[in-house]
């Protein structure tokens, strides 16, 4: 679920900045839909096969992709991103996983980076272990890290972002803006990231990215 939150959070970020956000479901599983279901995050989430009519007038359009590598699914998710994010756990098997995926991904003229999420604030050694290991293989970590809190938890029963999340006896979460703080600062680097990129298209490439395979493009 680390995946579905991440992209609620960013796109419910991206919404108080008062920008036009949808959020496309092309998970099988429809957890952002699932998510979304009570009407209550402030941006709109669609289905993939609604996703072209949908998405005409957004200013930011965030995929809730399939956690996979494989090959098919990763060319689906890569055609037409500006920017792919790979939330990460500390735990081996997530972090393998992004790895995968990013072999796959360097096909691609598409920026990506590693988003740590679900950092237990007892175990930091877990967490640089984890960061050195996806820097060691040349993939880019944000310096963002999302805490592991209950508040998420509690946010995604009701159907909200993690700022108002709310206990079981219906309190304010004391670490809710703990959480909400981390996502609008890995919202920020994102920005940063996709702004040098873009200074960089517009005096290498001024007619856009081209998202053509490597070795399609040599073949050409």
């Amino acid at each position: 679920m680390a995946k579905t939150c991440t992209s609620v959070h960013l796109a419910a970020c991206w919404s108080h900045q008062q920008k036009q956000v949808i959020l496309v479901d092309a998970d099988r599983n429809r957890s952002a839909t699932a998510y979304g279901a009570r009407g209550l995050l402030p941006f709109p989430t669609v289905p993939i096969e609604a996703a072209a009519k949908a998405t005409r007038s957004a200013e930011i359009v965030i995929t809730d992709g399939q956690a996979s590598s494989n090959e098919e699914e990763m060319k689906n998710l890569v055609e037409g991103a500006d920017c792919i994010v790979l939330p990460t756990t500390t735990q081996s098997r997530s972090v393998e996983l992004t790895v995968e995926m990013s072999q796959m991904l360097r096909q691609y003229k598409v920026p990506y980076a590693a988003l740590l999420v679900k950092v237990d604030a007892r175990k930091e050694a877990a967490a640089m272990q984890a960061k050195d290991l996806l820097q060691r293989f040349d993939i880019k970590v944000l310096i963002a890290q999302i805490p592991l809190l209950s508040a998420f938890e509690q946010a995604e029963t009701e159907g909200v972002t993690v700022d108002q999340a709310i206990d079981k006896r219906g309190r304010a979460n004391p670490l809710r803006m703990m959480g909400w703080t981390a996502y609008s600062a890995a919202c920020k680097e994102i920005e940063g990231i996709f702004e040098v990129l873009r200074k960089q298209d517009q005096r290498q490439s001024p007619i856009g990215w081209d998202f053509t395979p490597i070795e399609k493009r040599n073949a050409a």
